[in-house]
């Protein structure tokens, strides 16, 4: 049997889908079949290979080709699946970390702001931002080396914020001249300005305190975070995101039970991390982000599955050659010679 150009380049076209069908596939099955995975590639891969040899040669025979059609779609759905699920992992893997970390991290800035919400002072919430915006700069003033400790320019700031807050503030000490003691100095009369906003008890203030200094931790990390390479993203967001989510549910735990729940019911979250990779997380995912990416994806390995058998269709004819029952047909010309 003489080989045509069509018969190469269905063959070359085969190997290549097909080859790089079963690599991925590999990939994409090694979450749930571990080391198993290469020989269901393996298989898998094969019988497609196998199944698009018997559609041409029956086409070409002009035999019904409908079952093995059946058969090969069924077959190549499992690796389209697995393909779909390696692609888009590997390519969308550092933005699902990065859009679960900066999500967990918008969690934790809403959660102080609830809270400090049900907390109850003796200023509205608008004063007490300017106060708290007074004190910040009474902080910077107390610590300038030009002029440290509580000088005019400090005093100006501590008569705003009296009557802002209807109260005396009492003007401390430093306990030593020194850059450290001013820095204490600054620390203390801040303590001060803020405790005498509140109407707080011991453990409301030791819980609005642990959550400030999360979330001051937790926007620290994020954003060292996102601004690593992709490499270190994908290995260390995992661990990361789930300290985070355990640190963000015993905070809000906390709040339920210091606030009562009548007051402030939390709602804990939990973390899909560990699924990124997973079969059924990146077709959840893909699904509830769906975009020109996700589409581009989902082409690309339905063709990767399909095209070999969609060009066979296409470039393959039925041969048409005429055959006689009972002998040959012979066509005379001339005379007919009768014995």
């Amino acid at each position: 049997m003489r080989l045509k150009a069509t018969d190469l380049f269905l063959a070359l076209l085969a190997i290549m889908l097909v080859g790089v069908s079963f690599w991925q596939t590999w990939l994409g099955l090694s979450q749930i079949f571990g080391g198993a995975s290469l020989i269901i590639a393996l298989v898998l891969s094969l019988l497609l290979l196998f199944l698009a040899f018997l559609i041409r040669s029956a086409r070409l025979d002009g035999k019904s080709i409908g079952g093995l059609l059946g058969l090969y779609v069924f077959v190549a759905m499992f690796c389209f699946i697995a393909n779909f699920n390696a692609i888009y992992t590997r390519f969308m893997k550092t933005e699902i970390y990065t859009t679960e970390i900066k999500s967990i991290n918008d969690k934790f800035n809403e959660l102080q702001s609830e809270v400090d919400n049900r907390l109850t002072y003796i200023v509205d919430k608008n004063t007490r931002q300017a106060i708290i915006s007074d004190v910040n700069q009474l902080i910077i003033q107390i610590n300038d080396p030009r002029n440290p400790g509580i000088g005019t320019r400090a005093k100006d700031i501590i008569q705003r914020i009296e009557k802002k807050i209807g109260k005396r503030v009492t003007l401390l000490t430093p306990r030593s001249k020194t850059q450290s003691g001013y820095e204490d100095l600054a620390d203390r009369m801040a303590k001060q300005i803020i405790t005498m906003m509140e109407v707080l008890s011991p453990d409301e203030r030791k819980m609005r305190d642990d959550i400030d200094v999360s979330v001051l931790k937790w926007n620290k990390k994020t954003k060292q975070i996102l601004a690593a390479s992709p490499d270190v993203i994908n290995s260390t967001a995992v661990g990361l995101i789930n300290d985070a989510v355990l640190d963000y549910n015993k905070l809000g735990n906390n709040a339920e039970n210091v606030l009562g729940h009548s007051r402030y019911a939390f709602e804990p979250i939990k973390s899909e991390a560990q699924d990124v990779g997973k079969i059924g997380y990146a077709f959840r995912h893909a699904f509830h982000n769906f975009g020109m990416y996700q589409f581009v994806v989902l082409l690309g390995c339905f063709l990767l599955d399909f095209m070999l058998v969609l060009v066979i269709l296409l470039v393959t004819e039925t041969n048409k050659n005429t055959k006689t029952s009972g002998g040959s047909i012979f066509k005379k010309q001339g005379k007919t010679l009768i014995n």
